[in-house]
């Protein structure tokens, strides 16, 4: 027992709050032992978890996310850090990938609780490319409430829309949702390795590692999508407000 780790231990190493701590334990991704009334957890498990979320930091800094920010875009509009705790709040109450990105699809969070499978997919060469084509294709969406649509990797995701008055600014992405027929067969994870230029073991491997929701859940994940967007159209025309308002009488006009 003196190798493994407490609760606030995990909680300085991860730097999220206890809570979350034990959401990731109850949805599976955080293996942990019980003893007594209390959890202890491998350091082995958590070690691999912030590698995880270190990896796809740095595949989310591959995409064409230009360093310029416009005055009124999304990103110039939100406090990320702010905007990513809420996100990732957010994902983990409903169980399901989460991402806020423009409506050129480029994300502008890091994706919250992601699922093994899309780990081993987009850790290949292509593999943000082909997220940021899914997006692209559910920012076209003709659809102005919610809807799941399979993705890239076959994977089932939706959409809530932002927006900042008349204008739509962005989107919040859900994803990592197993259709009714899932894993697919082997021929068709290996086509996905390739297309994905990742290493078809590890996409194998992690073919089950998705977030399975009946349909109580995926309804509840539908509303919670465009929850969450709605709050960050708030947020963002509260601070669009706030900073006409800081202009010179004849910039404000």
């Amino acid at each position: 027992m003196a190798g493994l780790l407490t609760t606030h231990q995990v909680q300085d190493l991860l730097k999220v709050d206890r809570t979350t701590i034990y959401r990731m334990v109850e949805a599976g991704r955080l293996p942990a032992i019980r003893v007594g009334k209390q959890w202890r957890f491998e350091p082995e498990q958590v070690a691999r978890w912030l590698h995880e979320r270190a990896t796809l930091a740095t595949l989310e800094g591959r995409s064409p996310v230009a360093d310029e920010q416009a005055p009124n875009g999304l990103r110039a509009l939100l406090p990320l850090e702010c905007v990513q705790m809420i996100q990732d709040a957010f994902a983990e109450a409903l169980d399901v990938m989460m991402v806020t990105t423009d409506l050129l699809g480029r994300p502008i969070t890091q994706v919250s609780h992601p699922c093994g499978f899309f780990i081993a997919l987009v850790q290949g060469a292509h593999g943000m490319a082909h997220c940021i084509k899914t997006w692209q294709q559910l920012a076209a969406a003709p659809a102005i409430e919610p809807r799941l649509s399979p993705g890239e990797m076959g994977l089932l995701c939706a959409r809530g829309l932002i927006r900042v008055g008349s204008e739509l600014k962005g989107m919040v992405v859900i994803g990592g949702i197993a259709p009714e027929v899932w894993p697919p067969a082997d021929v068709r994870l290996s086509e996905l390795a390739r297309m994905f230029g990742a290493d078809e073991m590890r996409v194998k491997a992690n073919a089950q590692e998705v977030y399975r929701l009946d349909r109580d859940r995926l309804a509840k994940a539908l509303r919670g999508v465009q929850r969450v967007a709605d709050i960050f159209s708030h947020i963002a025309m509260i601070r669009q407000g706030s900073d006409a308002m800081s202009l010179p009488e004849e910039q404000a006009r």
